[in-house]
């Protein structure tokens, strides 16, 4: 235990040492808000991993990894070729110089400026203020499970505490140093989780004979996969999942499809573009954060896949079996049941690290868009002040820990899909076809915007099962789980439960931007000046 705490505290000495350099060097907006527009390529990359990354892509995502196999390895190349090579190479660059030309602070306020609407700035920020805590609550959730199973026998701490304590350290530097202090913090947390996922991966191929030999034992082990998994259309960890079955339609279009796409939305991650000074940063970070991505989410996902067989070979379980049903606690319970003493100490960095960049980004994205966009920006002024952002970063990270408190187990990976989703579906199309397309006006992305997240929302709340028999207005408004729910069992109809919003409400949201625009005029002026720096 006394490794732990020293490993613990060595890790946030440096960490505040690097807040701290981040809030002497914070001496204006621009600086609290982009930090200076002067990051370098390196720095860039791994803040962009790093929040990408996070205790619920490693604990969340690995555990359900454990659950459904290695088809969320799929997960990991959309991770890599859309979440940074198509964002990088066919977002970053115009973002950035678009946001230059609009003097654009946060990513509302880029889609304002760019649609000349206040109301744009003030609805997407409404949108990321009210849900980014529900997203952050995943990541809060993954860490304090990661830190109740640790020290359960040392300290006895509760789960409740740590959440308490652990939102404390993180707004401690946040409110304070604004964006300078969480991407320093961001690069050194992306270097401690990048050599912690190369031992974990290694060691767990070691524990199983090699490569070849691990993936042959999960693929033997089709017989011990849960009834309630098969009857879903599971059929192994290897094998995957029947098609067009229900747990085949939970991890390609939630798990797959909406995390995989709804990257190239995600608002704390736009914002990115903007911090570096040339085309060239962003050009060299491409190979640095698809390297760090493919560290971080291949060996959480392959790892959690095989802890299945190394579970089983050691104790006679699965891993479900192992975490009594929660998935969140799996790969918190192999790290301290089956990896070596000393590893689970650097370990519990590794995923502080992860959390503590994610949510110092997600706190700051969400603290703005109060202050920034929807207190001050009713004119869509170039002018704001540190009070405003802070309050709304500590509104912020209350309503994060809100969430974390009362939300159930198992959840860390759908809140997170849910987050993706609905940015994507709300976001996207006028996001993308703003940087692209001179003929995209401001109602239809105004259209797009309401109507994506309207279409989203009803079927979160009316068809998916998840969501709705755990929310109840469908049950208590129609007397059904879900508005399908009495449709014949095994019909396209009632399967409808099992798909993602994001797959209707995406589609829906860019017909409605380019159907609208199609028949509305944009204004010259707007877009003479957002594609101004623009040879063509």
């Amino acid at each position: 235990m006394i490794y732990k705490v020293l490993s613990i505290l060595g890790y946030l000495g440096v960490v505040f040492f690097l807040g701290y350099k981040g809030y002497k060097q914070t001496k204006s907006s621009q600086d609290y808000l982009l930090a200076g527009r002067e990051m370098n390529a390196f720095v860039m990359a791994l803040s962009y991993g790093a929040t990408f990354i996070s205790t619920s892509a490693i604990i969340g995502f690995g555990g359900a990894a454990a659950l459904f196999g290695f088809p969320l390895l799929w997960l990991t190349f959309l991770n890599i070729v859309v979440g940074i090579l198509v964002a990088m190479v066919f977002f970053g660059r115009r973002t950035r110089v678009m946001g230059l030309a609009l003097d654009a602070h946060t990513f509302p306020e880029f889609l304002g400026r760019r649609f000349n609407s206040i109301f744009i700035q003030k609805f997407s920020a409404l949108i990321i203020f009210l849900f980014i805590p529900l997203y952050a609550a995943a990541v809060l959730i993954g860490i304090c499970r990661m830190l109740e199973v640790s020290f359960a026998q040392s300290l006895g701490i509760s789960y409740e505490m740590w959440l308490v304590l652990v939102t404390g350290l993180v707004a401690l530097y946040v409110i304070t140093g604004g964006l300078k202090a969480v991407m320093y913090t961001d690069a050194f947390q992306g270097c401690i989780m990048a050599g912690m996922m190369i031992f974990l991966i290694v060691f767990t191929y070691s524990k199983l004979g090699g490569v070849i030999s691990a993936h042959q034992t999960l693929t033997d082990m089709v017989n011990l996969v849960p009834a309630k998994l098969k009857a879903g259309g599971l059929i192994g960890w290897t094998q995957g999942a029947k098609f067009g079955t229900p747990i085949w339609l939970v991890i390609y279009t939630t798990i797959i499809y909406g995390v995989g796409i709804g990257v190239l939305a995600q608002p704390q991650l736009a914002l990115r573009y903007m911090t570096v000074p040339s085309d060239r940063e962003l050009h060299r970070a491409v190979l640095v954060g698809g390297v760090f991505i493919l560290l971080m989410t291949g060996v959480a996902f392959t790892v959690g896949a095989l802890s299945n067989a190394v579970f089983y070979k050691k104790f006679g379980q699965i891993s479900i079996a192992m975490a009594k049903g929660n998935i969140d606690k799996i790969i918190p319970l192999y790290i301290e049941k089956i990896m070596p003493h000393w590893f689970s100490g650097l370990f519990l960095i590794a995923m502080f690290a992860a959390a503590m960049s994610t949510l110092s980004s997600q706190y700051h994205v969400g603290g703005t868009s109060l202050g920034r966009d929807i207190v001050e920006g009713s004119t869509l002024s170039t002018k704001t002040s540190f009070k405003t952002s802070q309050i709304g970063v500590f509104l912020t990270v209350a309503a994060a820990l809100l969430w974390a408190w009362i939300l159930p187990g198992s959840v860390i990976a759908r809140a997170t899909a849910f987050f993706f989703g609905l940015c994507a579906a709300s976001f996207l199309p006028s996001y993308f076809l703003g940087l692209y397309w001179k003929r995209m006006t401001p109602l239809g992305a105004k259209c797009s915007l309401v109507g994506g997240f309207i279409f989203s929302m009803f079927w979160l709340l009316f068809i998916h099962l998840k969501e709705a028999k755990a929310i109840g207005l469908c049950k208590l408004l129609f007397g059904k789980v879900t508005l399908v729910a009495g449709a014949t069992k095994g019909s396209w109809i009632w399967l409808l439960q099992w798909v993602d919003p994001n797959v209707v409400a995406l589609p829906v949201s860019f017909l409605l931007a380019i159907g609208v625009s199609l028949f509305t005029v944009p204004d010259k002026s707007v877009v003479e000046k957002a594609f101004k720096y623009f040879t063509s």
